[in-house]
C-alpha cells in the first residue's frame, strides 16, 4: 500500500527521521515546516494523510487541526497528532479538534506505520466513494461535505461487547450521556446483532473471558453487513502487539485502560462522523445513479436507460424463443395544453399519466419517457395480441379519467395515441422495433388520434 503521507513540524531533525521512516515503507513524504504551508498543501489535495506536530510556533497543532476538519475541502484528510504531550486531557483536546489518532514521541516504527496504514486504507474507501459522486455536486456531494463539517457525533447507537460486569458498566455509563448503548455478553452473540442491526459503532474488548476479541473482530469485518460499522478496540495497557494486529486486521481506533472518560466519549463520535460522512457519500452516489437513468418529471426512466436495457431485453427474447411488445404512447395536442394553461399544467399532465401508465403494467414490463410527451413500453414475453389489449385498456383509462392540473383546481380532457410493435424475429433490433411502433404511432395520429394502431410487419 503506497500513500501520499504529508508531515508537518517546524524542527528539521523530526521532520528527517519520519521522513526516512515512511520512504522506506513505500510512502511518498511531502513535508511542510509550518500550519499555514500545510493547510496550503491538504486545500491542494496533495496528500492523504497528515502527521501533525502539536508543538509549533504561530499557528500550532490544534489550530491546525481544526481548520483541516472544518474546511469542506479537507476535513476527509486523516490527521495525526505527533506530540510529547501524553496526558488524557492533550489527547482529548485534539479529538475535538478532530484528530483522528495520536502517537506519542518518541514514536515507535511499528505504531506509525500500523496506523498509517490502517487510517490510509479508511481513506481509500472514502476517496472512492468521493469519486464516485464529484459528478454530481449540484445533486447533493457539497451537502454531505458540509453537513460532515457540522456533525456533531452525537445520538449514535453502539453495540459494548464486554463480558466483565464491571467494565461494560462503567462504559455503558459514560456511553448513554450521549448515545443509546446496548451490551452483549455473549461474543458469539454479539456479530449476529451487529448484522441485524444499523449500529454506529461497535466496541469490543479484548479481554474478553472465553473468546477471542480479535476474533470477532475479524468476523465482522467478513460480513457484507457490518464491513462498514466502525470497530472501536478496548485493551489492557501491555496487549500493544495485539492493539496493533486489531489494526492490521481492519479495527479503527483503539483505547488502553484505565479508560478516560473524555477521551471515549470523543474517540467514539470520531468513529460516528465518519461513519454518518461515509453513508451521505453512498446515498448521494445511489441519488446520482438513479438520476442518471430516471427522468426527473415523472420518475419513470429515462430514454438513455430504455435504450441500454431494449438491446438486453431483445437479446434474451431472441434468444429464449419468446414474444416481446413495444408500445410508443403520444399525448394528443399536448402543445396546446402548454399554450393554454401553461407549462406547470403540462407537467401536472406527464406526472398524472406516468401514475396511470406505472397502474396499467406488470413488475416485469419497463415503462420510460421518450422525450417530451412521449413515452415507451417495453412488454416482455407478450404477444402483439395481449399487448393490443393492455394498449387499449390505456388508452380508455385515459380517456375517461379528466387529468387534475392547477393543484387539483381545474381539470382537463387527455387523449392519447398509441403505436405498437412486436418483436418480429432474430434479425430484429431495439432500434427496428422502436422505428416499426413509431411508425404505427404516426399512422394513429395521422388517422385521427386516441387510437391504438399496430405494426403490420
Amino acid at each position: 500500500m503506497t500513500a501520499r503521507v504529508l508531515v508537518v513540524d517546524d524542527i528539521p531533525a523530526n521532520v528527517k527521521l519520519l521522513e526516512a521512516r515512511l520512504t522506506a515503507e513505500y510512502f511518498d513524504v511531502t513535508t511542510a515546516m509550518s500550519g499555514p504551508e500545510a493547510l496550503e498543501i491538504c486545500e491542494r489535495a496533495q496528500c492523504d494523510i497528515v502527521l501533525l506536530d502539536v508543538m509549533m510556533p504561530g499557528m500550532d497543532g490544534f489550530e491546525v487541526c481544526r481548520r483541516l476538519k472544518a474546511n469542506p475541502l479537507t476535513h476527509h484528510i486523516p490527521v495525526v497528532m505527533v506530540t510529547a504531550l501524553d496526558q488524557p486531557a492533550d489527547r482529548v483536546q485534539g479529538l475535538e479538534a478532530g484528530a483522528d489518532d495520536f502517537l506519542t514521541k518518541p514514536v515507535s516504527d511499528i505504531a506509525l506505520i500500523s496506523r498509517v496504514r490502517s487510517l490510509v486504507r479508511l481513506k481509500m474507501v472514502t476517496d472512492e466513494l468521493r469519486m464516485r459522486a464529484v459528478t454530481s455536486r449540484e445533486i447533493g456531494i457539497m451537502d454531505a461535505e458540509l453537513q460532515a463539517v457540522s456533525e456533531t457525533g452525537r445520538g449514535g447507537r453502539i453495540l459494548l461487547v464486554d463480558d466483565r460486569r464491571s467494565s461494560y458498566e462503567r462504559i455503558a455509563g459514560i456511553l448513554t450521556a450521549e448515545h443509546t448503548v446496548d451490551v452483549e455478553t455473549n461474543p458469539q452473540e454479539a456479530v449476529f446483532h451487529a448484522a441485524e442491526n444499523d449500529y454506529d459503532v461497535l466496541i469490543v474488548s479484548l479481554g474478553l473471558e472465553n473468546f477471542d476479541g480479535l476474533r470477532l473482530c475479524s468476523q465482522v469485518r467478513s460480513l457484507d453487513r457490518t464491513r462498514g460499522t466502525p470497530i472501536l478496540m478496548v485493551a489492557e495497557a501491555e496487549e500493544g502487539a495485539r492493539l496493533l494486529r486489531g489494526l492490521e486486521i481492519g479495527v479503527n481506533d483503539y483505547l488502553v485502560r484505565p479508560l478516560d472518560k473524555n477521551e471515549l466519549l470523543a474517540r467514539v463520535r470520531t468513529q460516528i462522523r465518519r461513519k454518518r460522512y461515509s453513508a451521505r457519500l453512498r446515498d448521494n452516489v445511489q441519488l446520482s445513479m438513479e438520476m442518471a437513468i430516471t427522468d426527473a418529471l415523472t420518475g419513470l426512466h429515462n430514454r438513455r436507460y430504455m435504450e441500454t436495457h431494449l438491446a438486453t431485453l431483445v437479446e434474451q427474447a431472441a434468444a429464449r424463443g419468446k414474444p416481446l411488445s413495444l408500445l410508443i404512447l403520444d399525448i394528443d395536442y399536448f402543445k396546446s395544453v402548454n399554450d393554454t394553461h401553461g407549462h406547470d399544467a403540462g407537467d401536472d399532465v406527464l406526472r398524472e399519466f406516468a401514475t396511470r401508465i406505472r397502474k396499467s403494467i406488470r413488475g416485469i414490463d419497463l415503462a420510460c419517457r421518450y422525450g417530451g410527451e412521449e413515452f415507451v413500453i417495453v412488454m416482455p414475453e407478450t404477444d402483439m395480441a395481449v399487448a393490443a389489449l393492455v394498449a387499449e385498456r390505456i388508452r380508455r383509462k385515459v380517456a375517461s379519467e379528466p387529468f387534475r392540473i392547477e393543484q387539483g383546481v381545474k381539470s382537463l380532457d387527455v387523449t392519447i395515441s398509441i403505436g405498437l410493435a412486436a418483436l418480429a424475429g432474430r434479425e430484429d433490433t431495439g432500434a427496428t422495433l422502436l422505428k416499426r411502433a413509431d411508425q404505427a404511432l404516426y399512422r394513429a395520429k395521422r388517422d385521427g388520434r386516441n387510437r391504438v394502431v399496430a405494426d403490420a410487419a
